[in-house]
């Protein structure tokens, strides 16, 4: 049975205390633990769809990309298998949503980076503004909000591709970023969850939905918990639960 706690850890900052960083740090592996003795990724999904009302399972393939990095580095949805992918659209420009969307997913990551889910989860940010947001300013982007370059990617359109072109892949993700007069976009706020096999697996809508709540689906993602439970490898959760 899962187990979700009400009130997942809010800050694990370079700046908090190392005692209140222990404490959320337990939290989440206790969390973390009780995750794994799913026998199946319909379990977490109802446990997700009964407790947080953000949450939308999906499974289907991911929308495919050829983007780069601001390094010039080409980036496609095929290198990232073998990842679970934590994707998300901003452009860095947006007074408002944007960067707060930026620090949620520079929260999940600092959860998940205090686990050895470390290294099989890259975090992407695409932006949907290629022309203003200029490799200088990708950059400094990421640093500014948090977010650890370690697993994290922040891509943008490749120099003979249309200036839509990650619009385009926001409107195949489900959701638009409108261009308007004044030069801002409007959009919704959508994070979303893609496999291992390259599988859009959920989608996390707006800012309010709980981030201990994401990082359970990430683990459970992470641990094939997709495939029947006695077929599942003896994982670092499995000893990390023979500890307690």
């Amino acid at each position: 049975m899962l187990v979700r706690v009400q009130n997942g850890p809010k800050a694990l900052s370079p700046g908090m205390h190392p005692l209140r960083s222990l404490i959320a740090l337990t939290a989440l592996v206790f969390s973390l633990v009780h995750s794994a003795e799913a026998h199946s990724l319909d379990e977490v999904d109802a446990m997700l769809q009964g407790d947080e009302k953000y949450f939308q399972s999906i499974d289907k393939p991911a929308p495919d990309f050829t983007l780069r990095t601001a390094d010039g580095r080409v980036v496609r949805m095929a290198d990232l298998r073998g990842q679970v992918v934590v994707l998300h659209f901003i452009y860095t420009s947006c007074p408002d949503v944007c960067p707060l969307h930026a620090e949620k997913i520079a929260e999940i990551q600092t959860m998940v980076n205090g686990t050895p889910m470390k290294d099989q989860v890259t975090f992407v940010t695409i932006t949907t503004d290629p022309t203003r947001d200029t490799p200088d300013v990708l950059r400094k982007y990421g640093p500014a909000h948090g977010l650890d370059t370690a697993n994290w990617l922040f891509l943008t359109t490749t120099q003979d591709q249309p200036e839509d072109t990650t619009r385009t892949l926001a409107q195949a993700f489900g959701h638009k970023f409108t261009l308007t007069d004044d030069g801002y976009q409007m959009h919704g706020t959508v994070t979303h969850l893609i496999d291992k096999e390259g599988r859009w697996r959920a989608n996390f809508h707006g800012l309010n939905f709980a981030s201990v709540n994401l990082v359970t689906f990430v683990n459970a993602l992470t641990n094939d918990v997709e495939r029947p439970h006695h077929e599942q490898d003896e994982g670092w959760l499995a000893k990390l639960k023979d500890l307690f």
